[in-house]
């Protein structure tokens, strides 16, 4: 087992839980594995792939994912292939020529093609386990429920003696088992990973206005230099708009969403996977697909309708295990409109409960990351010190004027009134629309004139949170002031607020060296200090070669080996070969390449 992971991968160990899982699988028993984005899955099943006489057959649900995988497989040297649509008749001919003759050790394949298959090819072949990716799709309570997948339990009906290993990053309990009922499991072992990435910072900026987004993205983003990143979207039109934001300011953008066609979004995926951007600008529909292990930041534009979406996007940062920067920008227009689509949903309790959990993330004043760790169950008994909650613990004042003042105007507009028209009559804004209703009359108008609209927009959110007033959702999104909010307005109890602390804008935009933003904890080596320019001579190399066998050039070396490159600076073959994630096949294949250009700079 070690031997297969140290020349097929270039790992001398395995992480937690990956050699038990292993085992078990071997032992043709089913297994059900929960593990974060970057934790490691594909390799609890190409190991035991590896091990078994025959092919493993991997359910995957996106062509682009497959086309990853097989990437990534073949750059170590191991026979794998996809049967899909983008292939021609003639590759797709070769590939189940090789599956019925054992010459092909993983064969990725989507649910649809295999339904397609399964009295024909399948039936012809030695397989060796069933993995079943993304498992959570399978489950009408998964975040992300595909109906394709609903008829793969019959693989347990028609290959009763073949191991099922199903694997997801996201599922909460009730998931779980449900993806065991669907898939008809015999007596699965269920493999929970620790939830905890600790390379990731977690930020939340709260009742951002739209240019205070702008600016803040433009800041994050400059600290950055031209490392790649994502900026999620809830809406389609937003991506384009925030796109054209980007460009203007000379960064290399990519739209991605359900309204363009196949082949635009194909060549944005693409684009952005072989670095000829730097940033994507997606709605939901994008990511999945993404094993590209240098993405090293991803913002939420807006707010994700439940922790698994936003924890499965998230971990599209850093999957290398190197730092990873993660901004979520959280607005009470966002709890709004999210509310009226879980609403209107068909599975209107579960989703509001889900959104529920997300706005306590986003509006805690306790380590974000033991919340995130709580929801799937995996306590904490210390704070993280990598979230914003952590690095500038909150400070709290008496509001009880501020919260007095807000609630008195919306009394006084007889609970009619939604965010917007109350921060307008509070800051003493004459709209049209204000004007029309004679708000300009009501005594609170301009009462709170020396506050900014966006801190407004915080203390909203947090009256929300508190308790004193809520959203009637089913009334235009009217605000309403509840029993508790009535003790404050009436002078009967205090408001305890967050003080509301601003980024000074302009701040020092120069691009941070990765040694600078590398934390201790993630040194990798004791080695002596990697040179910049050594790093910067590597990764020019990888990108040359990467070129040369149209490969993204993570494939060829992720960034996590370049670093280990660069401090270690191995000049002889063995020496290369001794580094952490590479193989042999990658040694002999590239060794003499990278040992050239480190002797010729040194």
């Amino acid at each position: 087992m070690l031997h297969i992971l140290k020349t097929y991968f270039g790992y001398d160990g395995f992480r937690p839980l990956q050699e038990d899982i292993i085992r078990n699988v071997l032992q043709r028993k089913d297994t059900l594995v929960l593990m974060p984005t970057g934790g490691g899955k594909s390799i609890c099943y190409q190991v035991p792939a590896l091990m078994s006489e025959g092919t493993a057959v991997v359910v995957s649900p996106l062509i682009s994912l497959m086309k990853d995988q097989v990437e990534s497989l073949r750059a170590n040297g191991i026979s794998a292939g996809a049967l899909n649509s983008l292939n021609d008749e003639t590759e797709n001919a070769s590939l189940r020529q090789a599956c019925v003759s054992g010459k092909l050790k993983l064969l990725y394949i989507s649910p649809e093609r295999l339904m397609g298959e399964i009295t024909y090819l399948l039936r012809d072949m030695h397989i060796s386990l069933f993995a079943i990716d993304e498992a959570h799709c399978i489950s009408q309570w998964g975040h992300d429920f595909r109906p394709e997948y609903a008829q793969l339990g019959i693989l347990r009906q028609l290959f009763p003696k073949v191991p099922v290993i199903a694997l997801t990053a996201t599922a909460d309990k009730i998931t779980r088992e449900d993806i065991a009922k669907q898939l008809h499991l015999d007596a699965p072992r269920v493999f929970v990973s620790s939830f905890d990435r600790s390379n990731l910072s977690l930020d939340v900026k709260r009742g951002y206005t739209q240019k205070d987004k702008h600016r803040a993205i433009l800041e994050f983003i400059a600290k950055h230099g031209d490392e790649s990143g994502i900026i999620y979207c809830m809406s389609r039109s937003k991506t384009e708009s925030v796109a054209r934001l980007l460009c203007e300011y000379g960064l290399r953008v990519a739209v991605y969403h359900a309204g363009l066609s196949v082949e635009a979004r194909n060549r944005a995926q693409d684009d952005f996977i072989n670095d000829r951007v730097q940033v994507v600008c997606a709605t939901v529909a994008f990511g999945m697909g993404i094993d590209k292990s240098n993405v090293r930041w991803v913002i939420h534009y807006n707010l994700p309708k439940s922790i698994e979406s936003f924890y499965q996007e998230i971990g599209r940062a850093g999957r290398d295990g190197l730092p990873g920067d993660t901004l979520l920008f959280y607005s009470m227009a966002d709890l709004v409109l999210l509310t009226k689509f879980a609403s209107e949903s068909g599975q209107q309790a579960i989703n509001l409960e889900k959104l529920e959990r997300m706005r306590q993330y986003a509006e805690a004043d306790i380590c974000r990351r033991r919340i995130l760790l709580n929801y799937f169950g995996e306590s904490r008994t210390h704070d993280c010190g990598n979230c914003d909650v952590c690095k500038n613990p909150p400070e709290r004042f008496d509001g009880t004027v501020i919260v007095q003042k807000a609630l008195n105007a919306i009394v006084r507009a007889n609970q009619r009134v939604g965010t917007r028209i109350l921060i307008d009559i509070l800051r003493g804004n004459l709209s049209a629309e204000l004007k029309e209703k004679g708000y300009q009359e009501l005594k609170t108008y301009g009462a709170g004139r020396d506050i900014p609209a966006r801190d407004w927009q915080d203390y909203l959110l947090q009256m929300l949170q508190l308790g004193y007033i809520e959203v009637a959702y089913n009334e235009s999104n009217h605000l309403k002031v509840t029993s508790a909010g009535i003790e404050v307005l009436y002078g009967r109890e205090r408001a305890s607020l967050v003080l509301i602390k601003r980024e000074e804008a302009g701040g020092d935009k120069r691009k941070k060296t990765r040694k600078e933003r590398r934390p201790p904890e993630l040194q990798f080596t004791d080695a002596s200090e990697e040179s910049t320019g050594l790093y910067e001579a590597l990764r020019d190399l990888r990108k040359r070669l990467a070129d040369e066998e149209a490969l993204p050039a993570y494939i060829v070396m992720s960034d996590k080996v370049l670093h280990l490159i660069a401090q270690q600076r191995p000049t002889t073959l063995e020496a290369f070969g001794n580094i952490s994630g590479i193989g042999e096949y990658k040694k002999k294949k590239y060794g003499k390449a990278f040992t050239d250009l480190i002797r010729k700079h040194a």
